[in-house]
């Protein structure tokens, strides 16, 4: 039979869960008060792992001009570059030395977060303790030559040789070519070591190196749009991303030159690596609430007309990926086969 209650307890019930509702409205609110008023006169810094005149730099420096209006408490933002070994010296920074208490976040490299899962003895970081903030898009990179290399696509690297530049060992720029040579027996030879991808196309510029074996295809066409307009001095060989990218329909799309699941599996490692192409961290053992409240102004900063006008007067495409999702990305790539996780560990040594 049905248990029956009074008018009495009914009544009782309400109230309590009146109370419990106006308890935790206040504790949020109260939260809320204290988030601004930490933040309130005080400056935000977005620090970027790469030299100015990059991606990731124009991504940042768009950010910082429209962050504050949508942060609790209106901190100034700026932007600072801190380059060095593709990011790592960064994020290393991030994990182990800078304040941990709201007042700084950066821009690393797209596949920065998978360094210790490539068993990097530098990456001095572990992913899950960091607090990742947000996601700016989701890339596109490329493989490029200059035309007079006489490379024209990526499959005439199984007779021909290319030199790249590239960053830092762990950046995209290295470890891609690197796994496509070492997958597909082609003869690329990186030089790795400038401060940023702007630096390498100003050593393609200058004919030090014939190639490069990432450039995202959001800062190409921001910092160099010429690169990919018809009759330029350089070509297209390749492109690393789920599917042949519309404004690119006959370049090689390195995932149809898999044959074998193992392959297959590496190049989708590849692919993550650039899910999360614009990623923004910040320090472990910042207090929750701010966290969440610099996670909720990047959501909030993705819609504002004003910024979205900024990065389309820039050719900057924005793809946004809350931070919370970013975490639980990270958590199912670290679940490769080992074997697949080797080959591009490989690549980075």
């Amino acid at each position: 039979m049905m248990k029956t209650y009074g008018s009495s307890f009914c009544k009782a019930l309400a109230v309590f869960a009146v109370l419990v509702l106006s308890s935790t409205s206040t504790s949020t609110s109260a939260n809320e008060k204290d988030v601004a008023d930490f933040y309130n006169g005080k400056t935000i810094q977005i620090l970027v792992g790469y030299s100015a005149g990059g991606g990731y730099d124009a991504y940042a420096r768009t950010l910082a001009r429209h962050f504050s209006k949508h942060m609790a408490g209106n901190p100034s933002v700026i932007a600072k570059n801190v380059p060095g070994a593709g990011s790592l010296v960064l994020m290393n920074q991030i994990a182990n030395t800078l304040p941990q208490d709201g007042t700084v976040f950066g821009a690393v490299n797209s596949g920065m977060a998978y360094e210790p899962l490539f068993g990097n003895d530098k990456a001095q970081f572990d992913v899950n303790e960091v607090n990742w903030i947000g996601n700016l898009n989701v890339e596109v990179a490329l493989g490029m030559a200059r035309k007079d290399s006489g490379i024209e696509k990526l499959e005439d690297l199984k007779t021909k040789r290319m030199t790249m530049g590239s960053t830092g060992a762990g950046a995209n720029s290295n470890v891609i070519p690197r796994v496509l040579a070492s997958l597909f027996d082609l003869n690329i030879n990186v030089i790795a070591g400038y401060p940023g991808a702007n630096d390498v196309r100003l050593a393609m510029e200058r004919g030090e190196v014939q190639g490069i074996g990432t450039l995202l295809l959001s800062s190409t066409k921001a910092t160099a749009p010429e690169w990919l307009e018809e009759g330029s001095d350089y070509n297209v060989i390749y492109q690393v991303a789920d599917q042949r990218h519309p404004e690119l329909p006959d370049v090689t799309l390195v995932s149809d030159l898999a044959k074998t699941e193992r392959e297959r599996q590496t190049i989708n490692l590849l692919i993550a690596r650039l899910k999360m192409g614009r990623p923004y961290v910040a320090p472990p053992g910042i207090p929750q609430e701010r966290v969440t409240a610099l996670r909720n102004a990047m959501a909030e900063t993705v819609k504002d007309s004003e910024f979205l006008a900024d990065l389309k007067n820039q050719n900057l495409p924005v793809t946004f990926v809350p931070g919370d999702e970013m975490q639980g990305y990270f958590r199912e790539v670290y679940q490769y086969p080992q074997d697949v996780v080797d080959v591009v560990k490989d690549a980075m040594k």
